[in-house]
């Protein structure tokens, strides 16, 4: 039999950490105990950003996210916000510095510090961490909760959820949460992989090619979203922070049985006009000039050979012989590339959850279920996934600390 607490926050990754610590910290007087099936928690945090870890980001707000209503997000977002994050880590001895797009990463450059911060915060503040203790079982009772484990069983007067979703099992996030949240009375929205690499036909010659493109999703014939930034080229398919934030609006659709597909835009900031200028006025200069050589003023010498392979155009053509139509025929492929996705690289390989518990079932002002009284559920395990830079962690951070301020308040 493990001693009982007064809260039990289930899961001791970022959220759960987080949770554990404010809420020590905020009522010194609360029993804590933090229960993680791992051996040693925290993995998705020493891998995550590269192994640096990126925090948070400078500038987030609901936009940043899919999933739940914006304006729960925007109010769990208001609970923490990340000047708050900035300071609240600079006081567990983690400063952290701005890189492009706005993330923030620790000045050591190590995910290392991030976590061994929070365990020892954690720690510090009393909370008791119980690692390689999975829990099995999770009953609501008379008196508060009935907690299942390996080890045997306790009880608790609340419990915090923060499992995760299903992003990277091998790290613990399993799923095994969202199962303990829907006996408990919640809806699970269907989870799908989110910011993840995706399979496409075989392009070994594109392999290792990194260049900055614009990726639109279409469904249903219209397109649902346009993204922007870097892709890169892989020996299974594609990859890069634009396909990472594109994968789960691939994958929704897809789970929703609806027609989706994927085009690139390989020239962006170039419009159908500008480019048939370009087209012509190059023919016009050079015209005993290949369409090869052309292309490659365009873009990486590879992909220009694969467009023209692809469209059937003679890369040796001299731009003399370059008719109109297949100048148009060309300059819609550079803006609409068809991307031929058939998968994703799967949960394995996911840096999120896209879906969880649905939101509309959680007190925004509290984290606490509006389905089991005493039960509380943030971080990853919710119907919230956040774009890559650091998205997902501040998501983490505030909604730990809404708990535990509700928590806190709680008697």
């Amino acid at each position: 039999m493990l001693p009982d607490g007064d809260v039990v926050v289930i899961g001791a990754g970022a959220a759960g950490l987080a949770a554990a610590a404010f809420l020590r910290r905020l009522d010194p007087s609360r029993r804590v105990t933090l229960l993680d099936g791992a051996a040693r928690p925290g993995a998705k945090i020493l891998i995550s950003g590269g192994s640096r870890c990126n925090v948070t980001n400078v500038s987030v707000s609901e936009r940043d996210f899919c999933g739940g209503k914006p304006a729960v997000i925007r109010r769990v977002l208001r609970g923490f916000p990340v000047a708050e994050t900035i300071d609240w880590f600079a006081s567990l001895g983690v400063s952290l510095h701005e890189e492009a797009h706005g993330k923030l990463f620790p000045d050591t450059n190590r995910s290392r510090d991030v976590l061994d911060a929070l365990l020892r915060e954690a720690d510090a503040s009393g909370a008791v961490l119980k690692a390689g203790t999975r829990v099995t079982g999770l009953t609501r009772t008379a008196g508060g909760f009935s907690i299942e484990t390996a080890a045997g069983s306790l009880t608790a007067a609340a419990v915090i959820l923060a499992t995760g979703g299903q992003s990277i099992p091998k790290s613990g996030s399993d799923g095994a949460g969202l199962e303990l949240a829907r006996r408990l009375g919640h809806t699970i929205v269907p989870t799908t992989p989110a910011l993840v690499p995706l399979l496409v036909d075989h392009r070994s010659a594109l392999q290792g090619v990194a260049h900055d493109v614009e990726l639109s999703i279409w469904t249903e014939g219209a397109r649902t979203a346009r993204l922007s930034g870097a892709l890169l080229w892989t020996h299974f398919g594609v990859s890069g922070p634009v396909v990472l934030d594109a994968s789960r609006h691939w994958l929704r659709a897809r789970l929703e049985q609806r027609a989706v597909r994927m085009t690139v835009n390989l020239r962006p900031g170039d419009n159908f006009e500008s480019l048939e200028r370009f087209w012509t006025s190059t023919a016009a200069e050079r015209p005993r000039a290949s369409l090869a050589s052309a292309a490659a003023r365009l873009l990486p010498a590879s992909i220009g050979a694969t467009i023209l392979a692809g469209t059937r155009l003679d890369p040796q053509m001299p731009l003399a012989h370059f008719t109109r139509g297949d100048r148009r025929r060309l300059v819609q492929a550079l803006l609409e590339w068809p991307l031929a996705v058939t998968a994703s690289r799967g949960y394995d390989y996911a840096e999120a959850t896209a879906g969880g518990v649905a939101l509309e079932e959680i007190d925004p002002g509290s984290m606490a279920s509006r389905r089991c009284d005493g039960l509380y559920l943030i971080g990853e395990m919710l119907d919230v996934d956040g774009r890559i830079g650091g998205f997902n962690f501040q998501w983490a951070w505030a909604s730990a600390r809404v708990a535990a301020r509700a928590l806190a308040s709680r008697r």
